[in-house]
């Protein structure tokens, strides 16, 4: 079962990062500018934050075999679309349909994680899913160019959203829901459920944790390119590497938190503890930005990208472990959606920044964030609110 939620996040980010890897001939071929392109990516965000409000609710109240085949279903037919465009404002219309799809996949993620994994193993289950994410952004540069060099780049919009396509034979087959969560009550409303501090306590600590994630898909090649002086060659050869060490990091975060549970920690306190450990080895952004080896600069950003999922291995699980199943999908949506509008605003006072100063600010900045959002849950949240 979590073979197939893996297999689902790879095909998100293979859908996600076709824009990018196809972007220098799309802004050729549209003659677009940066301002216009930037557009584009911001509408995806915008959907992609907005969505997560209602794509968790909608697949507590369907249930996940049918919201997470809608959601699929509704991303591949959008990525699909990207082939037909014919100019920045259709090609922003489709981007923006296709974050509205997307915004499913980790409610269903962590919803497939409460049905079938008992409390101990939840961190490792979602770390191996969230690895999707990392092999999906590894997989997408080589596969996307070969596809846009040998058939042209409408060729690989639509070979890659097939694949969804694919996968939705598989899932709608072999997906089942256990005996004992067949039957659940209604969810709660919504707005019920961000009333409850544990929800909104975990909302905020999103905000200063997934910024970080979002800088280093968007802005390491960027940061190779113009403090390390990488050409297109170099950064095609090794801007994969931090990503490839993220699969890992998602890895050991479930490792981790299963072991602190064993050591008898309340499932909070050996959540909290393990995204604080991990929090901690985030702050390797800060000397990654300070060597003069471009290599140990990788290496540092690599050791600060597997915080970042080893973390968040443990924060996928963290819903799960504290709410009822039919609730842990709508928990998961608010606590992105909140994540999604930090991003956003992160991602402008980088672009501000960067301009009237350097990336060192930046990879100081986002190497202390990470600890602001331990900090929230250790003074915030806390059981007996709820």
């Amino acid at each position: 079962m979590i073979s197939l939620v893996f297999s689902a996040t790879v095909i998100n980010y293979l859908d996600r990062q076709t824009l990018s890897v196809a972007a220098p001939v799309l802004i050729e071929q549209f003659h677009m500018t940066n301002v216009a392109y930037s557009r584009i990516v911001f509408a995806f965000m915008l959907a992609y934050t907005i969505m997560n409000a209602v794509s968790g609710p909608l697949i507590d109240r369907l249930g996940t075999k049918l919201g997470y085949a809608l959601c699929i279903a509704w991303w591949s037919a959008s990525s699909v679309l990207h082939a037909f465009a014919r100019g920045a404002f259709s090609l922003g219309a489709y981007r923006f349909l296709l974050g509205m799809g997307e915004a499913g996949n980790w409610p269903a993620g962590v919803k497939v994680v409460a049905e079938w994994f008992p409390e101990r193993e939840r961190a490792l289950a979602s770390g191996v899913f969230n690895s999707g994410s990392s092999v999906g952004a590894i997989l997408a540069p080589p596969v996307v160019a070969f596809i846009l060099l040998r058939f042209g780049w409408p060729s690989a919009f639509l070979f890659i959203g097939l694949l969804g396509f694919i996968w939705l034979a598989f899932w709608w087959k072999f997906y089942r829901t256990p005996e004992d969560a067949a039957v659940t009550e209604r969810p709660p409303a919504a707005w019920g459920l961000f009333r409850k501090r544990l929800v909104w306590s975990f909302t905020l600590s999103k905000i200063f944790m997934d910024p970080a994630w979002y800088f280093y898909i968007f802005w390491f090649p960027e940061y190779l390119k113009h403090s390390r002086h990488f050409d297109m060659a170099s950064i095609g050869a090794f801007a994969w590497i931090p990503f490839a060490v993220a699969g890992i990091g998602n890895l050991l975060g479930g490792v981790a938190g299963g072991w602190l549970l064993r050591r008898g920690l309340p499932v909070l306190v050996a959540r909290k503890t393990a995204l604080t450990i991990f929090a901690l080895l985030m702050t390797a952004a800060i000397p990654a930005v300070l060597v003069n080896s471009a290599w140990l600069s990788i290496a540092f950003v690599s050791i600060a990208v597997a915080g970042y999922t080893g973390g968040l291995a443990n924060m996928l699980a963290l819903p799960v472990d504290v709410f009822p199943k039919n609730a842990v999908a709508s928990v998961w949506g608010l606590a992105s959606m909140g994540a999604g509008f930090g991003g956003m605003i992160f991602t402008l006072i980088t672009g501000w920044v960067v301009d009237h100063f350097s990336f060192t600010p930046v990879f100081i900045g986002f190497g202390l964030i990470p600890l602001i959002s331990a900090a929230i849950l250790w003074v915030l949240m806390r059981p007996e609110c709820d």
